[in-house]
């Protein structure tokens, strides 16, 4: 009896477990996050990141939502992609997500994973800095050095973020 309720009991902390992780880690607008074609662990662990999935997020820069663009950012990748550009759609889960998706993929087509990341968190403009930097690159495409401490703190959340996504059935 003593087996049987312990048992019971180590099921029943297995579940709320399983069940505080779907709570801490949700996956909101998988439709659009699949047809972005990014891993979706990968997409959700930048939401985690950026927001901690607060669509009303607004940074000390200015960016806004859930994966915090900056309106330059959003417009730039909005008429990129084709998508309308519509400004008081920026704190909408759903437009967010699609732009932000959009602007992760442009980045990982223009850079190897971490330096992408590191321009989604940093800019573009001063990861190609970075690059051009001897003390930073070697080789102008890949960083060795990544001169913001809160661009790594972010790379390392990330990683973590994304290593719990990827328990996650898809």
């Amino acid at each position: 009896m003593k087996r049987l309720l312990a048992l019971a009991a180590l099921s029943l902390l297995i579940l709320s477990l399983f069940l505080c992780c779907f709570a801490a880690f949700p996956r909101p607008y998988r439709g659009i996050v699949e047809r972005s074609g990014l891993s979706p662990a990968l997409a959700y662990a930048v939401m985690k990141a950026e927001s901690n999935f607060e669509e009303s997020a607004v940074s000390s820069a200015g960016a806004v939502g859930l994966m915090q663009l900056l309106p330059s950012t959003a417009q730039f990748i909005a008429e990129r992609s084709g998508i309308p550009f519509l400004p008081e759609r920026l704190f909408d889960g759903e437009y967010n997500t699609r732009l932000g998706c959009a602007y992760l993929a442009y980045l990982l087509e223009r850079f190897e994973e971490e330096t992408a990341l590191a321009a989604y968190n940093a800019g573009e403009g001063t990861v190609q800095g970075w690059l051009s930097d001897p003390h930073c690159s070697e080789d102008g495409r890949t960083l060795f050095q990544i001169p913001y401490a809160e661009t790594r703190r972010y790379l390392k959340k990330i990683s973590f973020f994304r290593k719990i996504y990827g328990f996650f059935p898809d």
